[in-house]
Formats: C-alpha cells, structure tokens, sequence
C-alpha cells in the first residue's frame, strides 16, 4: 500500500476513538436531563464503553496475531456500524449503556489493529514517526467531532449525535474492506493457545520498555480522559458556556494536540524517543502544576483552564505516539497482543477515573483540574526515570516470545 494511504487508514481507525468520545459530548448533559437519569448513570456511558474498549483488546490482540489484521478490522467495524445504530435507537440510559459497551468492544479490534499495524510495516523509530502523522490524523477528527457534536444537537437534538458514529463506523468499514491489504507477514497459528497466551503476557510484563512505555500512554491518557469525562459538566454546567462554545473549546484543546505530533515529529529524529519525550514532560506537568494552582487559588474560569490545558496536549501529542509505538517495538511476533495489552493498561485507567469523577463532580471545577494535575505529575515521574532508563534503543534485538519461531 501507498504510503499515504497507510497514514489515512491509520487516521481513520485510531480517529474512532475520538469520534466515539468525543462527538456526544456536548450532547451528555442534555442526553442525562431527557433520560432523567443520574450523573452517575451518565458517566458510566463513557466509562463502561472505555473498560469494554480495553477489556475487549486482550481478546481482539490474540486474534488478529492468528488470523491477521485484515479479517479482524472487518468483523470489528460491522459490529461497531451496528452497536451505533442500536444506541441512537436506544429508548433509556440503561440500554444506551449496554450498546455503548458492545460499541467499545467493537472499537477494541480497530485500535489495536492500527498500533499492530505499524509494527507490522515499521521498525521502532520510524514507528514512532509513522504513528505521529496517524495521530495527527486522529486530532484533526477530535477537531471536528466536539464542535459537530455540539452543532448536531443544538439543531437536532442528542441523538443525532450518536447517528454521526454510525455513519463514521460504515465509512470507515467501507474504506479497509476496499483498500486494506494484510500487513501481518506471518500468522502465528498458536496464538489463541491459552499456555502461549499467558506465556505472552508474562514476557510482556517482564520487559522493562514495555512497562515504561506503557506507564507513559497510560499515564497520558488517563489525564486526556479526566479532562473529557467532566469538561462538558464543568464548562456547560459550572462555568455557564453554551454548547457550541464548549464544542469549540474542545476544537482548541484538539489542535493543541495536533500541534504536539508534529512536534514529536521535528523533535524524533534530532533528539531520539527518550530526550523527546523527557522534553515533553515538561510541557505536560508545567500544564498540570498551573492548572491545578490556580483552582486551589480560586481562579475558576474558562481561560485558567484551558492556556494550561493547551500545553499538556502539547505533550500529550508527543506522549502517545512514542508510548504507544514504544511499547509494542520489541514485540514483532506478538504485535497483536502487545498492542492489545497497552490498550487494556490505559482504558483500565481511563475506567478507574471515570468511577472517580462520577463521584466527586460536585458543581466545581476541582475535579478536573486536581485530577489532570496528578496525572501530569505522573507523566514527568515516568518520563524522566523508567522512560530514561529503559527506553529502547533502535538496534536492540527484538524479544522472542516463547513458542514464536
């Protein structure tokens, strides 16, 4: 395949995961008021789908190293395309809720197969460069998906919101089913084998660069999902913005992290994934610091939030591509399941806030901006110590999993 169409298939699928985020967001506060349904109950539309999402991963990871990538995509798309029809058809939160997890699974097979992908195709640094202009991709969806979100429900109500993933999931189902060629260059026939599974898992565990990086995507995003799971109650709710203003907030804070991959991209090649990412950190706990004091100063406004907000998207946009590349680099026969294993780590996470948030969302801003403060300070913790030490050099030998040839 085309370079270029490597990086917009790489776009679209990891774009779902914003796009199925992201564009009902405006629309939750209202979504909530119409089901008569509590916080608690909103949250969990977002959550659950999120514990599904990583759950789902260490099923999809396995099968797609047996049967290969192509065939996985397309089973996960369908179900995706159909779990999306079911929510906006859904007649209360509690069914929403269980389309919405079926959705996640579903997302599960999409995700993973795109970080499996470029592991497929690309050595580790090249990897990381590959991923960034796939994540860029990625942002210039959350770009579009919050404000779309916004306007569709300002004109046509909440659930045309939800229409809008339906028809994101058939297109993108269209797309792999036309254009996709298998990248997996060698099935591994045992892969579902529970004894191979575990043995996987347990070399995964045991190398010290998958943990680094895995604790960096992780950390990272667990701080991105604070700010989605309470920004729409916190700027719509407490600070009074309007849907669309919200929507375009949200537009900011996506071109921020656009901004970010290319910065990865400049930084790669002149200073190599570990200084890069060292670099980054920076930006992300400088964020998080200034946010979180001055909330505790009392300073609760829209610009306290979001100037600080913008620069650990900035390192965020640097943060994920080498996390997530990072991670699975050692692993070439067994892309799948490490890819699948560093999605579970990060919606485990992801899944462990929303439960919290759920709780604590108590008209104030505190919630967000305590939250993504401690998240930030994990992010520089990582990236400057298990980042520094065990961040893979690019000649390193790749890691045989046992029973891989």
């Amino acid at each position: 395949m085309p370079g270029a169409l490597i990086v917009l298939i790489l776009a679209t699928l990891l774009g779902i995961q914003p796009v199925t985020t992201d564009l009902y967001l405006p629309a939750l506060p209202a979504m909530t008021t119409g089901f008569g349904a509590p916080m608690s109950q909103a949250q969990l539309t977002l959550s659950a789908l999120l514990l599904a999402f990583g759950l789902s991963q260490l099923i999809w990871g396995p099968l797609s190293d047996r049967f290969g990538r192509r065939p996985v995509l397309l089973w996960g798309l369908s179900a995706y395309t159909l779990a999306s029809v079911a929510c906006t058809l859904a007649p209360s939160m509690a069914l929403l809720i269980v389309w919405r997890v079926v959705q996640g699974a579903a997302m599960g097979a999409v995700v993973m197969c795109a970080r499996a992908i470029v592991r497929d195709l690309y050595m580790p640094l090249e990897g990381a460069r590959v991923m960034s202009k796939g994540l860029t991709g990625l942002g210039v969806l959350a770009c579009i998906s919050a404000p779309l979100g916004g306007l569709l429900s300002e004109l046509y109500g909440w659930r045309a919101a939800l229409t809008a993933l339906a028809v994101f999931g058939g297109g993108a189902l269209l797309l792999i089913a036309l254009r996709f060629e298998e990248t997996l260059p060698q099935k591994s026939m045992d892969a579902l084998r529970p004894r191979k599974l575990v043995g996987t898992w347990i070399t995964l565990f045991r190398h010290p660069t998958f943990i680094a990086f895995s604790a960096l995507s992780t950390a990272s995003y667990a701080g991105l999902f604070t700010f989605l799971a309470s920004s729409s109650f916190v700027f719509i709710e407490v600070l009074g913005v309007s849907k669309t203003v919200y929507g375009l907030i949200m537009l900011a804070s996506s071109l921020a992290y656009i901004i970010g991959t290319f910065i990865c991209r400049h930084l790669l090649p002149r200073h190599g994934v570990r200084k890069t990412v060292a670099m980054a950190a920076v930006l992300s706990v400088t964020g998080g610091t200034v946010m979180g004091v001055l909330a505790m100063a009392g300073v609760h406004s829209v610009w306290a939030i979001m100037v600080p907000h913008m620069l650990f998207m900035l390192g965020h946009g640097v943060h994920q591509p080498c996390g997530q590349s990072g991670a699975v680099g050692p692993f070439p026969q067994s892309a799948g399941a490490a890819s699948a294993m560093n999605g579970f780590l990060m919606m485990v996470a992801a899944f462990g806030m929303g439960g919290w948030l759920g709780q604590r969302l108590d008209g104030t801003v505190l919630p967000l901006t305590n939250g993504l403060w401690l998240w930030s300070t994990v992010i520089a913790a990582v990236a400057w110590t298990l980042v520094r030490r065990h961040g893979e050099p690019v000649t390193r030998p790749a890691v045989q999993v046992p029973g891989t040839p």
